[in-house]
C-alpha cells in the first residue's frame, strides 16, 4: 500500500489560495467509512461510534477500534467502494481550479485506500491526498495507521487537517471546502470556508468567513471571488475579533 502522506514539495504554481478539500460526505454523497463498517463490521462498531460521538474517545481512537472489527475480503471491500458516487460537479471543479492556477488537495480524516479507489474510477486519481491509511492484514483483516496524526491535536483526530494545510499552504490562504465536525478546527484558521451541514452551522455559530456551498456546482460559481479577494492584498479576507468587531460578511468583502 502506498504511503497516504503528503510529499511537500511545492509542485504548483505560486498562487493566493490553497483550494482543501473534505471527501467523505463532501466529494463524496455519503460517508464512506460508515458505509464499510454497517456492512462489514461487527455489531460492537456501533457502540464505540456512539462513544465518539458522546465526546468520551477521539475520531483516532474511534476508527483504529472499529476498522479492527471489519470482516470483509479485499473483493467484497472493493465491491462496495465501485458503488460510491461523487460530487458530478467535482472532477469539472479541479479543472477551472487547475485553469486558475490553484492547488486542489485532498484531506481526509477518512481512509486512503477507499478515497483513491473511488477518486481513481472518476478520473481524479492525481490529487494530492492526506488521510489515515489502510493496512491489509490478509485474509479479511485490516488495520489504521495514522501517518498524519498530531499528539497535540484537541480533538484527537487521526488526520491534523490543521497541520496539514498550513504545512501544505506556505503561506498561502487556505480555502476549506467541507461539511462536518472533522472540519471544524481547520475552518477556525482557514481564510474562508465554503461549507454546508454541519459545518455551515458552525461557521455562522463561531461567525467564520464563510459562503454556503451545497456542492460542487455551487464552488465552481463561488471561485471567480477569489481573484477579487486576492485582488484586495492583505484585506482579502478580514477575520472578525468577536470581542470588538462585527462580522464582516464576504458580500461586504466582495461587493465592497
Amino acid at each position: 500500500m502506498a504511503d497516504s502522506k503528503m510529499s511537500f514539495a511545492r509542485s504548483a504554481p505560486a498562487n493566493d489560495w490553497l483550494v482543501i478539500c473534505d471527501f467523505d460526505g463532501t466529494i463524496a454523497h455519503v460517508d464512506v467509512t460508515d458505509g464499510v463498517l454497517s456492512r462489514f463490521a461487527l455489531p460492537q462498531w456501533e457502540a464505540i461510534e456512539a462513544d465518539w460521538k458522546a465526546g468520551q474517545i477521539g475520531s483516532r481512537e474511534c476508527m483504529a477500534r472499529q476498522v479492527d472489527l471489519v470482516r470483509a475480503p479485499r473483493e467484497a471491500l472493493d465491491a462496495y467502494l465501485d458503488t460510491v458516487e461523487i460530487d458530478p460537479d467535482f472532477p469539472a471543479f479541479v479543472a477551472d481550479c487547475r485553469a486558475r492556477g490553484l492547488e486542489v488537495v485532498v484531506i481526509s480524516d477518512g481512509i486512503d485506500y477507499s478515497i483513491k479507489r473511488i477518486l481513481q474510477r472518476h478520473g481524479v486519481e492525481d490529487l494530492p491526498l492526506a488521510s489515515n491509511r489502510l493496512e491489509f492484514l490478509g485474509g479479511d483483516r485490516y488495520r489504521l495507521e495514522f501517518p498524519e496524526a498530531n499528539a497535540k491535536c484537541s480533538a484527537g483526530s487521526g488526520t491534523c487537517k490543521c497541520r496539514v494545510s498550513s504545512r501544505r499552504a506556505s503561506g498561502r490562504s487556505r480555502l476549506l471546502i467541507g461539511d462536518g465536525s472533522s472540519d471544524f478546527c481547520l475552518a477556525a484558521e482557514a481564510d474562508l470556508v465554503f461549507a454546508k451541514d454541519k459545518l455551515l452551522t458552525r461557521c455562522i455559530e463561531q461567525r467564520l468567513p464563510h459562503r454556503a456551498c451545497p456542492d460542487f456546482a455551487s464552488a465552481l460559481r463561488l471561485l471567480p471571488q477569489l481573484d477579487r479577494l486576492s485582488s484586495r492584498g492583505s484585506d482579502r479576507v478580514a477575520r472578525p475579533n468577536p470581542h470588538h468587531s462585527p462580522v464582516i460578511s464576504l458580500e461586504t468583502l466582495v461587493n465592497g
